[in-house]
């Protein structure tokens, strides 16, 4: 997937990207992510923001590989068992006609049906044979049976083969991403071990200060649900941001339920391709809080936006998955209040953030 550049916008702050790990230091490599050799803390900033998206990206499309990998590998172990029956079922027949070809020759030797049913072309044997009234009822539809057998144990097996091979390229594609990911995240390390230790601290502190300014916003918005849970239909949302979508309303229970699940996980790390308990990528914790409440979502971001009923941002009720960039490359959960709670990027862990702080493309409401 293509990586896609947000224009910026004063109104609205780009997703952060310093973490506590930000402020580690290692060796730098040769892969410098940088023509200037030294990089304003601004210019490190944008460049890290743009390397982690890409990172999204790629991390929902390495999701998707491996949903493949399982389901393809699931056919070709149902395809191979289903040989191994069909040929067990076909030895059956050919040893049952076997006996009655072993008592026809102590008698006085083989029927010339048996002579040419054991000259291995039984379907070209019946073609002739009925013209001759050479078989009886009973042995035709053995032979039709068998030839039945034989062409369905051969389809089997070719169609096995081609999942096998399948299996193998989905594989391949899975390590190609793997290593296209670790080369961004080298990358953007790279270019942090640039900056100097007080200008990592300076960017670890803001973002901590935004962190904790989305965590009292979605604290805030739970507070007013609470208080319009007690008040009944005619009250009001006194705390909500002139800027956010007005939320008094919650979701469904199942909804609700969900939403409490992913702010269970708040500090939980980020690792791509993980879907919990205890770690996280964008839609695996989404798709994790989801079927704590009974409801099954696709794994990928871009699966999980076709999961329901599209809604607006004006329409976003508390539990609605939000879904962000124009390749619908990472996805998060509407808490209220305009914040959303979200497992970001690498190097992160699980926490809220503003429905804004990246480029909000439409929500969906799964229950």
């Amino acid at each position: 997937m293509a990586s896609h550049r947000r224009p910026k916008q004063p109104s609205r702050a780009r997703v952060t990207i310093f973490g506590a790990t930000a402020a580690a230091t290692v060796a730098l490599t040769s892969q410098s992510a940088s023509a200037d050799p030294n990089p304003t803390k601004d210019e490190v900033k944008e460049r890290v923001d743009e390397l982690y998206e890409q990172v999204t990206e790629i991390t929902e499309e390495y999701n998707g590989a491996k949903e493949r990998e399982g389901e393809i590998k699931d056919r070709a172990e149902e395809l191979q068992e289903a040989v191994a029956r069909g040929q067990e079922e076909l030895n059956e027949l050919r040893n049952s006609l076997g006996s009655v070809a072993t008592a026809q020759y102590r008698n006085g030797g083989l029927a010339p049906s048996m002579q040419l049913f054991l000259s291995a072309d039984p379907d070209g044997y019946l073609e002739q044979a009925s013209t001759l009234g050479q078989v009886t009822a009973k042995q035709a539809e053995a032979l039709r049976t068998i030839e039945t057998k034989q062409r369905t144990l051969a389809q089997q097996r070719a169609e096995a083969g081609e999942q096998l091979e399948a299996l193998e390229s989905t594989r391949e594609e899975i390590k190609a991403k793997k290593d296209k990911i670790q080369g961004k995240l080298t990358e953007a390390q790279t270019l942090l071990n640039r900056l100097t230790e007080e200008e990592r601290r300076q960017l670890a502190e803001a973002e901590a200060a935004e962190q904790a300014r989305a965590a009292e916003a979605a604290a805030r918005a739970t507070r007013t649900e609470e208080r319009t849970d007690l008040g009944g239909s005619g009250a009001t949302t006194a705390t909500t941001q002139q800027s956010a979508p007005a939320t008094t309303a919650g979701g469904s229970g199942r909804a609700q339920t969900a939403l409490a699940m992913a702010q269970s996980k708040i500090g939980s790390p980020y690792v791509y391709g993980s879907a919990g308990p205890s770690t996280f990528d964008c839609s695996g914790l989404t798709s994790w809080a989801y079927a704590q409440a009974g409801i099954s979502l696709p794994r990928t971001s871009q699966a999980q936006a076709n999961a329901g009923t599209r809604v607006s941002q004006s329409e976003l009720q508390p539990g609605d998955l939000v879904f962000y960039y124009s390749g619908i490359s990472h996805v998060g959960m509407y808490v209220g209040n305009g914040q959303i709670v979200h497992a970001p990027r690498p190097g992160s862990s699980v926490h809220y953030a503003g429905v804004n702080s990246m480029p909000f493309m439409f929500g969906v409401r799964v229950a």
